[in-house]
């Protein structure tokens, strides 16, 4: 299958009720964006990150009733789409009734093939600069940012496809097999190594389910009694408590 690489500016960050305001593709043979008119206004501060304001998209069509709607749901049926975080981007696509059959996150390709967890971000641009991709392309700027989706997609494909002894052995795969890697690697919860916050932060997961599992039973229990839906991070702390019977 063909790769199509997307992402959506949107109003804010509120799946349930946010809505997207532009969109980008692009495909091996074109690259298509363009600004829609939400049906709820654009937050002030998704403004202040993306510069994309309620005057700029006013006299814009409504995503839904739009030809690039429909060209997008065509390609998607043949096309395998990779976005970065592409949990967000599928869900602001469902609430525009827009399915995505397979798709490729590289936020948890990314946070996978890290194994050591030396790597102290994982957003967009952080990766860009982080791993030293050489391209053009403007920040929190859809096209800007399918451009780097689609450097940080090679340099995961070729470390992957290249064989990571932690996960595959030394044998080095097939395209076929990596992208069926790549795919079953995104269709499933992703493990955190280390914390990015709180008074843990830096330390390993493992090594703060050792000496503070209370730290790890509090957090579980706020995330829930909050209905946060962290897939990830609820699978983590599930992992680290003993609570699932599997190895990362």
């Amino acid at each position: 299958m063909e790769i199509l690489f997307l992402d959506t500016e949107t109003t804010g960050n509120d799946v349930t009720k946010d809505r997207l305001c532009q969109v980008c593709y692009k495909t091996k043979t074109t690259t298509r964006t363009a600004y829609f008119k939400p049906p709820v206004p654009i937050s002030v501060k998704s403004m202040s990150i993306t510069h994309i304001t309620n005057k700029l998209v006013a006299d814009k069509e409504p995503f839904a009733e739009s030809a690039f709607r429909r060209e997008l749901e065509t390609l998607l049926a043949d096309h395998v789409l990779v976005a970065h975080n592409a949990k967000f981007d599928i869900a602001i696509l469902a609430a525009e009734g827009v399915k995505v059959p397979q798709y490729i996150c590289t936020l948890r390709l990314a946070r996978e093939l890290d194994t050591e967890g030396v790597i102290p971000e994982y957003n967009l641009q952080f990766l860009r600069y982080y791993l030293d991709l050489d391209l053009d392309g403007t920040a929190h700027d859809a096209v800007g940012d399918v451009l780097v989706t689609e450097a940080l997609f090679n340099r995961l494909w070729q470390k992957l496809k290249a064989g990571d002894g932690s996960l595959l052995g030394s044998r080095e795969l097939s395209d076929e097999e990596t992208l069926a890697k790549m795919i079953e690697i995104s269709s499933r919860p992703s493990l955190f190594k280390k914390f990015g916050f709180g008074k843990h932060k830096d330390r390993t997961l493992a090594e703060v389910a050792k000496t503070d599992r209370g730290y790890l039973e509090w957090l579980l229990k706020q995330k829930l009694e909050a209905g946060e839906e962290d897939e990830d991070w609820l699978y983590t702390l599930r992992y680290y408590l003993g609570q699932l019977n599997i190895t990362p």
